[in-house]
């Protein structure tokens, strides 16, 4: 399963600039990108930290609580099922088109459905075609994100020079985790500044009404951003794909999309079960309160937006290998001692939970193998293929995969981190250092 010298090449015209440093349009330009990325994740986010509000809300409420968690789950689900299309359309257009545009677009298809997310009414409004809207709306913000998230990891690194690719990619995915902070945050103040009942009544439309005001924020932003060096250098060249891209990248390039699917693996249940379903584990199985579980939340997200640039500039030094093979060990070593202890010994929750957030940060070295796997005339197709096509089957079944084992093994969730750990370091072991 290695990756070969064409699949993990050069980047381009980049490499001749190898040693250039970092000027200050790169640096803007990763601030912007990593701002926009960070309002257009909170988008996608939000839904799960109002969960449990929703399954209430959009569900019968006669169905048991277990069950209708999982329906509610489903359709989060459904969000990350939906991202191989949207991903694969984008990048298609990406690689034939230009990057910035369809890095663009991938805004407008995340803030509309999120607003309209917050107008919906419930079941007892409109009956089951409550749940149908909430679903076909989760989809459309699949969409979206399938091709925000790789579309932003290749711009980048097409920015900078590639000896900084690690630190650019590491950067933007903080940027995207701090939505996953900033949708932390806002939930805390809304459980904070509404009881449990107004939160009910009408309080949990105001985030998703909120994260359509950041679409239209974040395409502000990126009309300040300019298209990449490589891209631009291919289209004057006339070197764009002479082919449908993904057709190349399946013929091609089929060990880089095995390396790249199970790295990614590690990276959904990084972000899935650690940050995103650990505040509900802490309240229903650990009994915490809902505000010790969001601030706890919110410390382990910044900890993991930190780990995330700390892996990047790590692979840059060392390689993606090395990082990706401690950081997968000390992940699996401390989510495991965080969900053994807190049951025990609650007053530890908030720094075994910083920990195990600044680990899952490794998962910042991940974009550098995705972006090295494939070469510049198919890379937005290749990564969007591997990274969608891999987090609509593990990202989107793990929520439902873990909530069925918990209800035989109160430690699923450890135990779920650990298998896929190993499998993402053994994996990473096949990721050969990248060579100019």
């Amino acid at each position: 399963m290695p990756t070969t010298s064409s699949t993990v090449g050069a980047l381009g015209a980049q490499d001749g600039k190898a040693a250039r440093p970092l000027t200050g349009q790169d640096y803007k330009t990763l601030a912007l990108a990593a701002l926009g990325g960070a309002l257009e994740f909170y988008d996608f986010i939000i839904f799960v930290f109002f969960a449990t509000v929703i399954g209430e809300l959009f569900f019968p409420p006669s169905v048991p609580d277990w069950l209708r968690q999982l329906q509610t789950y489903g359709i989060f689900a459904a969000g990350y099922l939906a991202r191989p299309l949207g991903g694969i359309i984008m990048a298609h257009f990406g690689d034939l088109l230009g990057r910035k545009k369809m890095f663009t677009l991938s805004i407008l298809l995340m803030s509309v459905p999120t607003m309209l997310m917050g107008l919906l009414p419930t079941y007892a409004a409109i009956g089951l075609l409550a749940p149908i809207a909430l679903l076909i709306l989760r989809i459309l913000q699949g969409a979206a994100v399938g091709g925000e998230v790789p579309g932003a990891w290749v711009f980048v690194s097409e920015h900078v020079p590639p000896r900084r690719i690690g630190y650019a990619c590491g950067t933007l995915t903080a940027g995207l985790t701090a939505g996953i902070l900033l949708g932390s945050l806002v939930a805390t103040g809304m459980n904070t500044v509404f009881t449990p009942a107004e939160l009910h009544d009408y309080g949990w439309r105001l985030p998703f009404l909120l994260g359509g005001v950041f679409g239209i924020g974040s395409m502000y932003l990126r009309r300040w951003l300019h298209e990449t060096p490589v891209f631009a250098e291919l289209q004057q060249r006339k070197a764009l794909a002479a082919e449908m891209p993904l057709k190349s990248v399946v013929r091609d390039h089929r060990g880089a999309v095995v390396v790249s699917m199970l790295l990614t693996w590690m990276l959904s249940a990084g972000i899935v079960v650690v940050i995103l379903m650990t505040q509900g584990f802490l309240q229903k199985s650990y009994h915490f309160d809902g505000r010790t579980a969001q601030l706890a939340t919110s410390i382990a997200t910044l900890c993991l937006s930190v780990g995330c640039i700390v892996a990047g500039l790590l692979a840059d030094r060392f390689g993606a290998r090395l990082t990706l093979s401690v950081g997968g060990t000390l992940l699996a070593i401390s989510a495991y001692v965080l969900y053994t202890t807190i049951g025990a010994r609650p007053d530890l929750l908030i720094p075994l939970y910083a920990v195990a957030g600044f680990f899952v940060g490794s998962i910042g070295a991940v974009p550098y193998v995705l972006v090295h796997a494939f070469p510049p005339q198919v890379r937005f197709s290749g990564l969007s293929f591997s990274y969608n096509v891999a987090y609509a089957i593990f990202g989107g079944l793990t929520p439902v995969v873990v909530t069925l084992m918990l209800k035989n093994d109160p430690l699923a969730p450890a135990h779920y981190v650990v298998a896929v750990c190993v499998i993402g370091v053994v994996t990473a072991l096949f990721v050969r250092k990248r060579s100019h």
